[in-house]
């Protein structure tokens, strides 16, 4: 079969289309016929040796795919770790979800990480009903009639996502992202306030549209200097979301900041917590009954077949992208 395999760390030129032996699954899998993949930044960073746990070349990526079951011949999307941009993929059952009647498969493949990641963001951060910590991050008194929540790369694959399920929960909603027409889309999706950080500084922004409280949490995956001007953008028990370093960079953390509104940093890696299920399926039967209720629409920008892979890569690798990008596989 067809498969897309990494053949050193050295970036998204080391890709190439080769024929593999099918895979054998494993007990609890179950093998998909692969229709579409959805590409994310985390596949990026595996490219270069950047993403945790990454195996050592050559090695077949990809970690989101939407297809049919064998066997069953039900259509399926799903999330792995590896190995999902091929014709076929293995999946352990758990990481797999029957595709909603009215999506595509690129809508399906656009689903499991984008959706989960930002749905477990809210969880962690206290808003959502259930959460971690079973009520909002602060038991102060805010004057805001909603919780406020900063969202960086607003325009990509978690940040459409976190919009609209903001938007579900009644979130105030700042977003950050380069490009005023990507600002216009999510707008649609439900963004109240969009920020271009090419021409303002979203700290600033964000204190004047606050009047000095803050937000009480950022969606940050960004890393570098970001993470110390997200707490600096937090009101008190704030929480930053911490899912990713896109700058390559490692986090700064601004203590003072930190000890001043006894604010926080925590880690969101869904690669983990996917392994919960007590934590994944109370997030599946949320999210899915807002799908059944027509709520959520995966938000694909961009598709490109297999063989243009490299391209596609490189295009969410420089922040072209609105939304999900998607490979076509068959």
């Amino acid at each position: 079969m067809k498969a897309l395999v990494l053949n050193s760390l050295s970036g998204p030129d080391a890709l190439s289309l080769q024929d593999v032996p099918e895979p054998t699954p494993k007990g609890g899998q179950t093998l998909v016929r692969v229709g579409a993949a959805g590409l994310n930044f985390a596949d990026v960073m595996t490219t270069k040796g950047g993403y945790p746990g990454t195996p050592p070349p050559p090695l077949v990526v990809g970690r989101e795919f939407a297809g049919i079951e064998e066997g069953s011949g039900r259509r399926v999307m799903g999330y792995a770790q590896w190995a999902a941009f091929a014709e076929k993929t293995s999946a352990f059952s758990n990481m797999i979800w029957t595709i909603p009647d009215r999506w595509t498969d690129e809508q399906a493949a656009a689903f499991p990480v984008n959706y989960f990641t930002a749905y477990l963001g809210y969880w962690q951060a206290g808003l959502t009903p259930g959460s971690a910590w079973g009520q909002p991050p602060s038991a102060v008194p805010r004057s805001a009639a909603s919780p406020r929540v900063l969202i960086h790369a607003v325009a990509g694959g978690v940040g459409t996502a976190a919009v609209q399920i903001g938007h579900l929960l009644g979130i105030d909603m700042y977003g950050t992202s380069s490009s005023n027409e990507k600002l216009a889309l999510v707008k649609e999706l439900g963004l109240q306030h969009g920020v271009n950080y090419k021409q303002h500084d979203y700290e600033e922004i964000v204190k004047n549209l606050t009047h000095g409280e803050g937000v009480d949490a950022v969606f940050e995956m960004l890393g570098g200097e970001h993470t110390a001007k997200s707490l600096r953008c937090l009101r008190d028990f704030g929480r930053v979301i911490q899912y990713g370093t896109a700058t390559g960079k490692a986090p700064q953390i601004d203590l003072r900041a930190m000890y001043a509104k006894s604010a926080s940093v925590q880690g969101l890696w869904l690669t983990y917590l996917s392994q919960k299920a007590e934590i994944m399926e109370p997030a599946w039967q949320q999210l899915s009954a807002w799908i059944a209720q027509g709520k959520l629409t995966p938000q694909v920008g961009q598709v490109f077949p297999l063989d243009r892979a490299i391209e596609a890569y490189k295009f969410l690798q420089d922040g072209r992208n609105y939304g999900k990008v998607v490979l076509n596989i068959q």
